[in-house]
């Protein structure tokens, strides 16, 4: 389980992380324009960096910590990996929340759950 859960992190979090990467412009001004009527409207470009950097650094933890815990049995870099993702997933949710997108909202809660239940599993 600690494998599965790591793994389904990393996969999460680079995809989201390498997207937001590629298609900076287009992820950006999808951003501006979900907060254009938020009080965070004014920070959009600071939080996308911020918030594609926790990802990124999620996922490559998360991804790393999967193939230590298959070949060292540590499960220290896919804790971490698992911490950063319960971090990146709380400020999603606080932003889509500020936003008024309450199904947006919705959607992120499994994943919140899952890191939260994979910070649990990778301390036993």
């Amino acid at each position: 389980m600690q494998v599965l859960a790591s793994a389904f992190l990393g996969i999460l979090f680079l995809q989201s992380s390498v997207d937001k990467i590629i298609d900076r412009r287009g992820n950006l001004e999808f951003f501006k324009a979900h907060f254009a009527k938020s009080p965070l409207a004014g920070l959009v470009t600071p939080m996308f960096i911020v918030i594609t950097g926790v990802e990124l650094l999620a996922g490559v933890l998360s991804t790393v910590g999967c193939v230590l815990v298959l070949l060292a049995r540590g499960t220290s870099v896919a804790f971490y990996g698992a911490v950063l993702s319960a971090i990146a997933l709380v400020a999603l949710f606080f932003g889509q929340r500020v936003a008024k997108d309450y199904p947006g909202a919705a959607i992120l809660v499994p994943y919140f759950l899952l890191a939260l239940g994979a910070i649990f599993l990778l301390t036993q």
